[in-house]
């Protein structure tokens, strides 16, 4: 099947894309669901090629392999583990089964021991150890522990009438310290983000919040700063964090797809647990969109189709995510884990070398700001660089619906500016109106030329609310599934990450003089030497 979307795409691929338009192109290459539009019209896709990518989708049993993931089978085959992070948004409580147990009764009972938390510190009837209501939350963890809810935060900020969130996720020292530096550590909650609660990054932060808590109010003040989202109850319980204060998640939860469960707890700190649930729900009918529309009306599937098209088919590597609302900010570098971790591999399930380019390079900004650093050489650039476009109908801030507009015809302007382009002939006409003459008129007129003819995908939603931006990330999170089973791997797996965290911790005591590092190359001996010096 790649060879024959190949072949489509040798075939149109100097075809302007503007000249597929007629009366319906806009309409048949357009999906609506639950109020969202994804518009990819403006790229070369056309039937044929369309019938072409949902019959791979087909051949690659897409839909069987959705099923179980679903239903809980063990589809993360290299660590033998479910894949059900579908079952944390599962607010209906039908039941899910992993090794015949069914997994839902334990989900909502942690679910309900965070609203109670949460609703409970909000309200002032949890307070720190010297009676002083929390007005500040540190969430310590790293990627997946780190990026979602960090990512969220600030999406949801028109939501926000709890306690003020902070992320530290960096090893970085100056990370956690200009956090701490600006908090009083009598208000101030501190979460511990950690499944194995061994992470290093995040427990040698972890340690740092606790000294500093304890320098300010004493030993025995720490239990009453600390909540630990783990499974390991004998590390948390060393830490001193008391058994109700720790609230641990399944090994068939990875980490990017993590911030529906306890990793949201920061989240529901901020928000409030009823607008939480809303977050839940709108993941939750993205999940029944995805499992039961067609293939040519699913949101996720063509999503998905239209990325393979650009990276396999056409061979453009990487896409710029960019949403245009400036609280998205970090829904960019939130992909790119989620899209980059999940399908950056190299074999298939079976062990063996793909036969064709994996994941590509996922990055982005917010318009407009991306407009004035990097659009030009989306633009004008020798690279072809898919875009993916997104929009609100309506902002939070009412009184400013003439910025929302002027955003807006910003986002649209842009996609119609890569697909049409300009000529030549219109960049001389525009030299010439402008009193140019000669040989002049045709230097000058080159670089105003844009060669159009750039993909780009737009999906407009109502208002980026708790439910509407549940929606988007599960969207995602299924794009990057459909991807993953096309492609033939795993997308649930992180094995990349191993290698460089071994060879950090070897390289931890040559840097501290305790051994010699005499087994590394001599690129590393030198920089340690250097950095030693």
């Amino acid at each position: 099947m790649f060879e024959k979307l190949k072949s489509l795409h040798v075939a149109t691929a100097e075809r302007a894309i503007l000249q597929l338009f007629d009366e319906e192109r806009a309409g048949d290459f357009s999906i609506r669901a639950d109020d969202l539009l994804f518009d990819y019209s403006k790229t070369n896709i056309d039937a044929a090629a369309r019938d072409g990518l949902i019959e791979l989708l087909n051949s690659r049993g897409v839909a069987a392999k959705r099923a179980a993931m679903f239903s809980g089978e063990k589809i993360n085959e290299t660590e033998g583990r479910a894949v059900l992070h579908t079952a944390l948004r599962n607010l209906d409580g039908e039941a899910v089964k992993v090794d015949g147990q069914d997994v839902m009764p334990g989900i909502q009972d942690t679910l309900s021991r965070m609203e109670t938390f949460a609703s409970a510190l909000r309200g002032g009837e949890i307070l720190g150890a010297g009676g002083d209501r929390f007005t500040d939350v540190v969430n310590i963890g790293i990627g997946g522990s780190d990026l979602g809810p960090a990512m969220v935060y600030l999406a949801l900020a028109p939501y926000a009438n709890g306690p003020r969130c902070h992320f530290v996720s960096n090893v970085d020292g100056a990370h956690i310290s200009d956090i701490l530096v600006g908090l009083n550590p009598a208000t101030t909650l501190v979460i511990v983000a950690s499944k194995t609660f061994t992470t290093i990054e995040t427990m040698t932060n972890a340690q740092k919040a606790r000294a500093w808590i304890v320098a300010s109010l004493g030993e025995t003040a720490a239990g009453a700063h600390f909540v630990a989202l783990s499974t390991a109850a004998d590390h948390t319980a060393a830490f001193g964090i008391a058994p109700e204060r720790v609230f641990g998640f399944e090994d068939w939860v990875g980490g990017r797809y993590s911030v529906w469960g306890p990793i949201g707890l920061s989240l529901m700190l901020a928000i409030g647990a009823d607008d939480f649930r809303q977050f839940l729900a709108g993941a939750q009918a993205m999940d029944r969109h995805f499992q039961h529309a067609p293939w040519a009306e699913n949101i996720p599937a063509m999503l998905a189709l239209v990325g393979i098209w650009h990276n396999q088919i056409c061979g453009h590597a990487t896409r710029a995510v960019l949403p245009y609302e400036q609280r998205l900010t970090r829904l960019p570098a939130y992909l790119q884990q989620l899209e980059m971790e999940s399908n950056g591999k190299r074999v298939a399930m079976d062990g063996t070398d793909l036969p064709y380019e994996s994941g590509p390079v996922v990055w982005g900004e917010p318009g407009t700001n991306g407009q004035h650093a990097f659009y030009q050489l989306i633009h004008q650039g020798t690279r072809v660089i898919p875009c993916e476009f997104m929009v609100a109908q309506e902002g939070h801030e009412a009184e400013l619906a003439d910025q929302h507009h002027l955003l807006v015809a910003n986002c649209l302007a842009q996609s119609e500016a890569l697909m049409r382009g300009r000529t030549l002939a219109e960049a001389t006409e525009i030299m010439s109106q402008k009193g140019l003459s000669g040989d002049e008129i045709e230097r000058q007129a080159r670089h105003r030329v844009f060669p159009g003819n750039r993909p780009s995908t737009t999906l407009v939603y109502p208002k980026l609310t708790p439910f509407v931006l549940g929606q988007i990330i599960a969207m995602y999170e299924h794009r990057v599934f459909v991807e993953g089973v096309v492609l033939g791997l795993n997308s649930f797996d992180q094995w990349g990450v191993e290698l460089g965290k071994e060879l950090a911790l070897a390289l931890s005591p040559v840097l501290a003089g305790s051994e010699d590092g005499a087994d590394k190359d001599g690129s590393t001996r030198m920089l340690v030497a250097h950095l030693k010096r």
